[in-house]
């Protein structure tokens, strides 16, 4: 399972009130971003929908002319859902300035979620034990 990157520039339309980027021009990214790594994960496009937004950190803003890079990667497999963790650095930078998780269900042309088949492995849910965990917690909350 590969990581999902996509860079954006912050140009002056995507800019609030304050001067910095617009939290639902980053919510419109980072939700496009992980629908891209679900589509990557199932090759059904048709067959996704987003269920959950389990909610975005914004922690350090972004101002024009800034790149940001999004990256995101399944964090936990259900039978039917998909659960995708995001982080968005700003100029390359290693600290994540937003991280978000969202989950998607797959679904029948009727609408009628499916059991998609896929599974994670041990060693990749290993390698990412921290946005598993996190995963979890969130299906937990439910």
């Amino acid at each position: 399972m590969r990581e999902t990157r996509v860079s954006r520039i912050i140009k002056s339309e995507d800019l609030n009130h304050h001067g910095t980027l617009y939290a639902g021009r980053m919510a419109e990214w980072l939700v496009e971003a992980c629908l891209i790594t679900t589509i990557n994960l199932t090759r059904k496009p048709e067959d996704v929908v987003c269920v959950r937004i389990h909610g975005f950190d914004f922690r350090k803003p972004a101002m024009t002319g800034d790149v940001i890079e999004i990256r995101a990667r399944v964090a936990y497999l259900g039978g039917k859902s998909i659960t995708v963790s995001a982080e968005v650095f700003v100029n390359e930078g290693n600290t994540p300035s937003v991280t978000g998780m969202l989950t998607f269900v797959t679904v029948d042309r009727q609408g009628r979620p499916y059991d998609h088949g896929l599974t994670l492995s041990q060693s990749y849910i290993e390698e990412n034990r921290d946005i598993y965990e996190v995963a979890l917690a969130a299906r937990k909350q439910r």
